[in-house]
């Protein structure tokens, strides 16, 4: 009895321990057991050389400089003991001498915050207060004798020697005028944050003042447990309405005086501006209103004059990019165009604004990195196919180009100055980032974090592989795409499928890269034996500019139709059991799952809309008339691929997600969406997170809101 007893736990222990263990939605949305290590916060210096980091430990925050040829720990420049406060972010002034530091950090919309910062000066050792109040985007001069900022809409320059402190402008008033920062829809579709900037010379300081008057109020409840609701208002202009009223002023501190900058012809918009290295000189860009003509403008801040250098138009629309490099010769710029149909690298002359095209060819330069000082500039893009992304090199007159990523994934460097140095993040579909420093031809120095504890903790999971395949629709479109089966597939069984996809213009769900938190709720639903599937369909980027703007004033249209053929391209598969096809999406890819749940109804069992689109006409005016143009000039095209107006044809299951809180995708989408459903009694669920924006994060909401779509997914698909 003894020896069979033994034989029997040995028999159990082994078969426990070869068994891989499942991956639940706890593992990732509570324990974050699958969350990557990463290298955030690293700061060139000035010699291009060392890096600043901010480490900590039980005894407090230390703002560090280390080597990046050795990573040897060089000095430790302050600590958070030595400041007394807790370090939220820090920069440094242009010559190095002073740090500025933020925080008690509040954020306000997506990109942009308030908090109280202090300016430390590195000889003195001395720290000091900018304000008591929490104020904007506070800048240091370039001798850092000087700091800019913005408080309740006004702009501030403050004497860092006699302490005293300037109000630079005087009309600032909530939802009405704001001097020296922007107002929502510039900040979400523009990403323009901090409005103003210091002149080479730090004697004259641009900025942008924005009148909101004739923008209508759009109002939020907050319900915060309180007795009664607290409602948030702020300007927010849709789709056919007034925008802001804006116009690029710059003030001379050594006179005082506040000049309006004067363009030839007047501009929907000014989505950028700036100082050339001249210090009487700026740039900006200015937009009509449909987006798809666009002057580079060169103004002589001494009297306030501008010029057209050149302009651009496109028949659909131009996009804004931040890849403007004046060279130091002061008569070259480097700039990025899709004007070839393809976004490409040109150095432009100051003078006369003529082109010179620096590479060519049918890919796209995804990202530019800068200029080293022998006239090499960096950049990725798309030579390796639209889902790869591999970094290179060429000299500036488009000579000796030179891939300098070594690996096929996705590639994500950054930089030193004089681009000596870069930390490179790689990953693919189904490793996480692997992160080393590079010299400039892409020598890897060392390795900073190779994510082999995660990679171990992976193992010991019952993983699938994420693969790619590509298919032709029967409009002969090739599509690209992924697809996660069971780890225990069967070939000879037939599984439902679960699609996601996001889909909005420019934008790349089917990418070889590390999918984070999402790769493995997918695996979790592949363990629960749904094939999960991604599509990107025409207007989605990395393909060159026709692919991306053919949807152009029809949002929605060749989407749709391109996820029904992914639909029917699937359901051809032995393995796919073609009546449990379902889809889900967030934001735009909640407007196209609503799409793919309607005018796709004899299609898709079941549909998940987080945060929804469900009329153009709901949505901001500078993302939505880019693409839509505005709702007077193409009315059938916001209306025809609405979902709201198609809510006759659903059939399958429908779960409509939204947070009451979401500035940016309001939840008058999904309210109207309601009583379309409604009206034409249909059948639906609905989920509500009170006060919670378009993340809809916090606590335990994105564990609540993943197991309430797991389990709609279960019981619908």
């Amino acid at each position: 009895m003894k020896k069979i007893f033994v034989f029997l736990f040995v028999s159990f222990t082994f078969v426990v321990s070869a068994q891989k263990k499942q991956v639940t939605l706890e593992n990732i949305w509570k324990e974050y057991k699958f969350y990557p290590k990463t290298i955030n916060g690293l700061k060139s210096m000035n010699d291009g050389i060392h890096f600043t980091k901010i480490n900590k430990n039980e005894k407090g925050q230390f703002l560090n400089k280390y080597s990046f040829e050795s990573g040897q720990l060089i000095d430790s420049i302050v600590s958070s003991s030595d400041l007394n406060i807790i370090i939220d972010s820090y920069e440094f002034s242009e010559n190095e001498q002073k740090i500025i530091f933020a925080t008690e950090t509040e954020s306000i919309y997506r990109y942009s915050s308030k908090s109280i910062f202090y300016v430390y000066d590195l000889n003195s050792k001395k720290i000091e207060k900018v304000s008591n109040d929490k104020i904007m985007y506070a800048s240091l001069s370039p001798k850092g004798d000087k700091i800019a900022y913005a408080y309740n809409n006004n702009l501030f320059v403050k004497n860092l020697s006699s302490g005293n402190t300037k109000k630079i402008t005087e009309d600032g008033k909530i939802n009405h005028i704001l001097n020296g920062l922007s107002d929502w829809v510039y900040e979400e579709e523009f990403g323009l944050v901090k409005s103003f900037s210091w002149s080479p010379l730090g004697d004259k300081i641009a900025f942008y003042k924005f009148d909101e008057s004739n923008v209508v109020q759009f109002s939020m409840d907050f319900f915060k447990q309180e007795l009664y609701p607290s409602q948030y208002i702020f300007k927010y202009p849709k789709a056919g309405e007034d925008n802001s009223s804006v116009n690029i002023h710059v003030h001379n501190l050594k006179n005082g005086r506040t000049s309006k900058i004067s363009f030839d012809k007047e501009y929907e918009y000014l989505p950028r501006m700036g100082w050339t290295k001249n210090n009487n000189q700026l740039f900006a860009f200015g937009m009509n209103r449909l987006q798809n003509e666009l002057d580079f403008c060169l103004i002589n801040t001494n009297s306030n004059q501008s010029k057209v250098l050149f302009s651009e138009s496109d028949k659909y629309y131009i996009d804004i990019h931040d890849n403007t490099t004046f060279l130091d010769d002061k008569s070259h710029f480097i700039w990025t165009s899709e004007k070839s149909g393809y976004n490409h690298l040109y150095l432009v002359s100051l003078n006369d604004g003529k082109m010179h095209k620096i590479t060519s060819g049918n890919f796209e330069v995804t990202d530019y990195y800068g200029k080293s000082v022998d006239n090499k500039l960096f950049f990725s893009s798309t030579e390796d196919g639209p889902i790869n992304r591999s970094i290179y090199n060429v000299n500036i007159d488009g000579s000796e180009k030179t891939k300098i990523s070594k690996k096929i994934g996705v590639n994500d460097p950054v930089f030193s100055k004089g681009m000596k140095y870069f930390i490179n993040s790689h990953s693919d579909a189904n490793t996480p980032p692997f992160i080393t420093i590079n010299d400039s031809k892409g020598k890897q120095i060392r390795v900073l974090e190779d994510n082999s504890d995660l990679q171990k903790s992976m193992q010991e999971y019952e993983l699938s592989t994420k693969e790619f395949f590509s298919f032709k629709t029967s409009e002969n479109i090739e599509l690209n795409a992924w697809m996660i089966k069971p780890s225990n597939f069967d070939k000879n069984k037939k599984y439902p499928v679960f699609m996601f996809l996001y889909g909005g213009p420019g934008s790349q769900q089917v990418m070889n890269n590390w999918g984070w938190f999402n790769y493995f709720w997918y695996q979790h639903l592949a363990q629960n034996g749904y094939i999960v599937v991604c599509v990107d369909n025409r207007g989605t980027g990395g393909r060159g500019a026709e692919f991306k703007k053919m949807t152009y004033q029809q949002l929605g249209k060749y989407e749709t139709i391109d996820q029904i053929e992914a639909n029917k391209y699937l359901a051809t598969l032995p393995y796919v059991d073609s009546n449990r096809i379902g889809i889900q999406g967030w934001s735009y890819g909640g407007y196209m799952s609503s799409l793919a749940i309607t005018k796709g109804a004899d299609y898709f069992k079941m549909a998940i809309a987080v945060a929804p689109v469900t009329n153009w006409r709901y949505y901001d005016n500078i993302y939505t008339e880019r693409y839509m143009r505005t709702p007077q000039e193409n009315s059938d095209g916001y209306d025809d691929n609405s979902p709201i107006f198609h809510v006759d044809s659903l059939k399958g299951s429908y779960l409509l997600i939204h947070g009451t809180g979401d500035d940016n995708v309001h939840v008058q989408n999904t309210y109207e969406m309601v009583n379309a459903l409604v009206k034409a009694n249909k059948q639906f669920d609905l989920f509500i997170y009170p006060d919670k924006n378009h993340g809809i994060y916090g606590g335990n909401t994105r564990l609540h809101l993943y197991k309430l779509m797991t389990n709609f997914i279960k019981d619908n698909l």
